[in-house]
């Protein structure tokens, strides 16, 4: 009897709890069988307090950067210190990279500057713009100084590069030129409005994040493997602010210099450099004849718009592959696949499109002009590799005498690893 008296009430609490959920349910249901209310006939919302973001993180920044880069230029002119240079780089890392996050990123700020320029009513922070001056005045005035120890996205790569080995020296040639390629291309995606393209393929964001996209980690994952063995793949063979900081290092005021007397010519300092970036002497006799150095030259001189002219046809008939880094080209083609049965399913932009209930012709015409303008800019783009190739074949053929080993300007990182391996001292 006791047994069927709680079997009783233990009916009756589940009904009960049944009777409760659908009561519940049904509510919940009803709350939707009316339009929603109303607000736009005399509603007032009432004001939300919103406060100004805080500038002192900004600030903060900007004095680290400086001071960073005033130790930096510190350490290699003057104190010549490699392990001073590399506890700098451990300290870039850790703030610039992991503390706040690789941003923000003088070799981002490439683009928001960019976009300054191409449209005025875009504001650029003035933090921004001095992450994107500091390091190139810095360099104007004391060479890469900003490579050598305050980038996280050099430092973390020269924390790897445990083993470098030198990479064969025409190799480094071409593939010195993809940076500019890049550069070219990411300012091309500014000014089209395809987005920040050096921010969206940034290999080590996602590890100073902690979070990205797997094909980015693994991406990013790569670099650091090979930088293990080949030092800083990124900023010798991708990073598009490198080559303005090569530009601006090859006038510099002052440059880190291998030894800071006579050099006696042992060859030690080129055989630690994993760069290529000391150039050897070059003895009087060794230069060609002069008169067919002079015709050669002038070859080049004389093939130089040619090169470029070449380069801008090339440039323009890739419009088609360029104009897909537009989301909008990129968003056209899957709609047509999918009406066409080339595509199966939908992607979540074809369905956000597809609800906006926007005629297709309209993406479409959209699309082809967009096309237009990448084909022109495809030209510009061809014309400027052009541009670059050309002048790099004329640097190469101009063979200067040259009587002790000295650094090159442009590529040197004033890392130091040369320092410590010259025997000469103070």
């Amino acid at each position: 009897m006791i047994a069927d008296f709680f079997l009783l009430r233990a009916f009756a609490s589940l009904r009960s709890i049944i009777f409760l959920l659908v009561f519940f349910a049904v509510s919940a249901q009803a709350e939707f069988r009316f339009p929603m209310p109303e607000f736009a006939s005399g509603y007032q919302h009432l004001p939300v307090y919103t406060p100004a973001p805080s500038n002192a993180m900004a600030g903060w920044d900007i004095v680290v950067l400086l001071a960073a880069l005033t130790l930096s230029a510190i350490f290699v002119l003057k104190r010549r210190k490699r392990r001073e240079i590399f506890l700098l780089t451990l300290f870039s890392l850790l703030y610039f990279g992991f503390w706040r996050n690789g941003c923000i990123c003088s070799v981002g700020s490439i683009q928001n500057v960019a976009t300054g320029l191409c449209n005025p009513s875009f504001g650029v922070p003035l933090t921004v713009l001095i992450f994107f001056a500091a390091p190139l005045i810095f360099a104007l005035l004391f060479g890469r100084v900003f490579c050598a120890a305050v980038c996280p996205l050099g430092a973390i790569q020269e924390a790897v590069a445990v083993k470098p080995v030198k990479v064969p020296l025409a190799l480094e040639k071409v593939l010195s030129m993809v940076p500019y390629l890049y550069l070219g291309l990411a300012m091309l995606s500014v000014a089209l409005g395809s987005g920040f393209i050096i921010c969206r393929y940034d290999p080590f964001v996602g590890f100073f994040r902690m979070g990205a996209s797997s094909s980015l980690l693994i991406f990013g994952g790569l670099l650091l493997v090979l930088g293990i063995f080949v030092a800083r793949p990124y900023c010798r063979f991708l990073c598009p602010y490198g080559v303005l900081l090569n530009w601006a290092s090859k006038l510099s005021r002052r440059h880190a210099a291998i030894t800071p007397a006579d050099c006696i010519q042992c060859g030690l300092c080129a055989g630690s450099c994993p760069y290529n970036a000391i150039n050897k002497p070059v003895s009087a006799a060794a230069p060609e004849n002069r008169s067919r150095g002079a015709r050669r030259l002038g070859l080049l001189i004389l093939l130089f718009p040619f090169i470029v002219a070449a380069g801008a046809g090339l440039g323009g008939l890739l419009k088609e592959p360029l104009s897909r880094i537009h989301p909008t080209v990129r968003l056209a083609e899957r709609i047509a696949g999918e009406e066409l049965g080339r595509c199966e399913g939908m992607t979540v932009e074809s369905f956000a499109f597809r609800a906006s209930d926007t005629p297709n012709e309209k993406l479409y015409a959209e699309a082809v002009t967009l096309k237009e303008k990448f084909g022109r800019g495809g030209k510009w783009l061809g014309a400027f590799i052009g541009f670059v190739i050309g002048c790099k074949l004329i640097a190469v053929s101009v063979v200067r005498k040259r009587a002790d080993y000295a650094p090159d300007r442009g590529t040197c990182f004033s890392c130091g690893r040369c320092f410590k391996y010259c025997p000469v001292k103070e």
